[in-house]
């Protein structure tokens, strides 16, 4: 028996943990496994993987590094547990995106870009007579490699007459010039103009700024003074609006009359001359850092002894990114770009060359947006992570990553406060014995697939041909009123085809998207303002005996606006901490706790309970709150038909997964009376949700196309895949291997095509193997 306090202890310990829904878990986690947590979507297993473990692990790095930072574990705030013994150092990999910038790219996120620059500057070709360049002048974001005329960032704004101009009919007074500003601003300038007079072209685009006297023409009963006015042309107040204005609505009126177009200085490659003129193999740093990896990797050829040192770091740098199935991307794709599975396996490919042993790797779903094929892959490369001398503990839905764990630890049986239990910590096999997992019910069944009818098509929408991206004068056909999925290894051009779908192509009548996008960026934005259900909320409150008491309209109860909300945090319950050298966190108001309102407000009560402990309610304690309120009933309805029933009404937007805000979106839209043929497009709607959850939503679905609409998914998830009625499945690989139509039919027709790399994993999921 190892002594859980000794220095030998071969487990991570957790005793009493109670963060969010876990209720006082305590649960023993053998180090140097793979070990996969696991349960329905709201469990509690985030909790405790990120929530308890990891963040406990950071507390301590705090504790050691300074005072200054010591102060904020107070603010950031500690786990709720007992104890964790046998806990090492913790490296987290989330979903989260930070907000990645246009200088953030898929070789400043991996380092690629650092080594190829160093790779150019030691053995680059330089024209005769050249002098060797730092790797700095290699980079678009420093001042040394940036392209003077566009700043490093490859493109420039520019505007046009059409732009500035749209109704060409109108006269200056009548506001022809659409770009400048409303009100007294633009009433200005055109007086102004009133007492200069000059042609079109001065006037729409010159950067003289003259000081008139303007004599104004106003209302008769109003004094009539002259005054000195400046003039700015439309083009000079477009640009300076949208480089200087603080204020994002400004900005984004400015952008809609401005065009992006690549820079004509640097032709796009964001780069000085002095850099472009030194190459390697004969091509330029740009022209390599456009390559997909893949072809990148093929065309490091040494010159020579130094090049060799340099080409084979960068090779073996390249080789675990391939590895993870990312050998579409290139060097200079903008990190906003990519899926937050993308940017995930990036940054996991980078560890895989880190080098670091004896820490605990913290994973949130890394087979998210995973094709099958490539789920393989990611299983090898977490292996490779454990036999480096690491813990690995993943938070994982999917199945094939879970059977391939060392070490099980299921949560639940269901979600939110039905959850927060461990229902089996041991071996895989073990929790076949646990009734009440629906992990379990899942994992261990092998029956078929059921069978279904397959629905017939009520016409044909059809796209192309389409060429973009790795897209090459591609055609398809979407059969209308039937379940589509589309399919395809990662990069193989799905999301480039059904983004081709629009609302102006034959066959549509209503588009409907929903994507994974934030439904909001800070902790003001939750699930009750997005979905519109918190205005009658208020409504609710305001009509209670006791805020008419007191004279509370419905605007008392908003956090939004002064008047009823905590001045303290602005009615946001969290206070932004910044941290040296680590991003910022928000941690809870000190005055409020959280609440978001001053004491008055709480007073108010419905039911005997104030607006912020409503708040605070699940979706599904919601529903039985307003049973009787018909406009909160139906809302709360939606929300509990894709799955969220766990989610607090009040759950800031920044703690959501894309998953969730996508089915967010999707109960929003399904809250509405539809009228007439909808097609829906949704983009992985599956992603984040274990498999019982799954089938939740998969008969939202099927019961949308059931009611005579459309509904078309990018889909890596065999059992959806092989209960749609038809099946387009793009490839064979990614990038500039993949790009085609290999195969559409119904499942079982595309199941047995010879050239698709989905077809063996269809086929297993037909046949109850998947």
């Amino acid at each position: 028996m190892h002594d859980p306090h000794g220095p030998h202890d071969p487990y991570v310990r957790v005793r009493g943990a109670r963060e969010h829904n876990l209720q006082g878990v305590d649960v023993d986690i053998p180090r140097d496994v793979l070990a996969v947590f696991t349960g329905v979507s709201g469990s509690g297993k985030s909790s405790l993987a990120f929530g308890t473990i990891y963040a406990e692990a950071q507390r301590r790095y705090f504790e050691s590094v300074a005072p200054y930072a010591r102060r904020l574990i107070h603010q950031v705030g500690a786990p709720k547990v007992g104890e964790i013994t046998g806990l090492p150092p913790a490296v987290s990999l989330q979903q989260r995106r930070a907000a990645p910038t246009s200088r953030s790219s898929v070789g400043t996120v991996t380092n690629l870009s650092n080594s190829l620059r160093m790779l150019f500057s030691r053995a680059g070709t330089y024209p005769p007579g050249a002098e060797r360049l730092d790797s700095d002048a290699f980079s678009p974001n420093t001042a040394a490699g940036a392209c003077p005329e566009c700043h490093g960032l490859g493109q420039v704004h520019r505007t046009t007459e059409e732009l500035l101009v749209p109704d060409p009919s109108l006269s200056i007074r009548e506001g022809a010039i659409a770009a400048w500003p409303g009100a007294w601003q633009g009433k200005n300038l055109r007086d102004v103009l009133d007492a200069l007079g000059y042609e079109r072209e001065w006037i729409l685009f010159t950067d003289e700024q003259p000081v008139v006297t303007v004599h104004p023409v106003r209302d008769a009963d109003r004094i009539q003074r002259p005054y000195q006015g400046t003039y700015m042309s439309a083009r000079r107040y477009v640009m300076k609006t949208f480089s200087d204005s603080k204020s994002p609505t400004l900005r984004a009126k400015a952008e809609r009359f401005l065009t992006s177009t690549p820079c004509p200085s640097c032709g796009g490659s964001r780069l000085r001359p002095e850099a472009l003129a030194v190459t390697f193999g004969g091509r330029t740093i740009a022209e390599l850092a456009a390559l997909p990896l893949v072809e990148l990797a093929a065309a490091l050829h040494a010159t020579s002894e130094t090049a060799r040192i340099l080409t084979d770091d960068l090779t073996s740098r390249i080789a675990p990114v391939l590895e993870l199935g990312l050998g579409y991307l290139s060097l200079d794709r903008s990190t906003p770009t990519l899926s937050a599975g993308e940017l995930q396996r990036l940054r996991l490919a980078t560890q895989l060359r880190s080098g670091l042993f004896g820490v605990v790797y913290v994973l949130d779903e890394p087979s998210a947006g995973l094709h099958p094929a490539d789920t393989e892959a990611l299983l090898v490369v977490l292996e490779r992570l454990k036999a480096a001398g690491n813990s690995v503990f993943v938070v994982e839905h999917h199945l094939d990553v879970v059977r391939g764990a060392d070490w099980l630890v299921d949560v639940g049986p269901q979600a939110g406060e039905h959850g927060g239990r461990v229902l089996h910590s041991g071996p895989v096999a073990g929790l076949a014995a646990v009734e009440e997992s629906a992990t379990a019910r899942y994992l261990f069944d092998d029956s078929p697939a059921p069978a279904r009818e397959v629905r017939e098509p009520s016409g044909w929408l059809k796209t192309g041909p389409v060429t973009r991206h790795n897209l090459r004068g591609v055609t398809a056909g979407f059969p209308l009123g039937v379940f589509t999925a589309v399919t395809g290894v990662s990069g193989s051009g799905k999301s480039t085809l059904i983004g081709e779908i629009t609302q102006d192509t034959a066959g549509v009548g209503r588009l409907v998207s929903v994507d994974q996008k934030p439904i909001g960026r800070t902790p003001r934005s939750n699930l009750a303002t997005y979905t519109g259900l918190f205005d009658v909320v208020r409504k609710v409150f305001a009509a209670t005996d006791g805020a008419r008491a007191r004279g509370f309209g419905v605007g008392r109860f908003s956090f939004n606006v002064a008047g009823g909300r905590c001045e303290t945090c602005q009615g946001e319950g969290f206070v932004s901490v910044e941290l040296l050298f680590l991003p910022s966190t928000y941690a809870p108001c000190p005055d409020c706790g959280g609440a978001r309102y001053n004491p008055e407000t709480l007073e108010v009560t419905y039911r005997g309970r104030s607006i912020a402990q409503v708040l605070d309610l699940t979706v599904e304690s919601a529903a039985a709150f307003f049973a009787d309120t018909p406009a909160v009933a139906r809302s709360l309805g939606t929300l509990l038909d894709v799955g969220l029933g766990y989610l607090r009404l009040g759950q800031p937007a920044t703690e959501l997964s894309g998953g969730e805000a996508q089915r967010i979106k999707l109960a929003s839209e399904l809250q509405r009376g539809r009228r007439g043929h909808t097609l829906y497009l949704l983009d992985e709607p599956t992603t984040g949700l274990h498999p019982a959850d799954v089938d939740v939503l998969m008969r939202q679905l099927h019961g949308l196309v059931d009611a005579g609409h459309t509904v078309i998914v990018v889909e890596h998830d065999m059992s959806v895949v092989a209960g749609a009625d038809w099946v387009v499945d793009l490839g064979p690989g990614g990038g500039d291997a993949g790009g085609r139509i290999v195969a559409a039919g119904p499942p079982a027709d595309v199941a047995r095509s010879a050239e698709s790399r989905t077809a063996p994993y269809l086929a297993r999921a037909l046949a109850g193997n998947g």
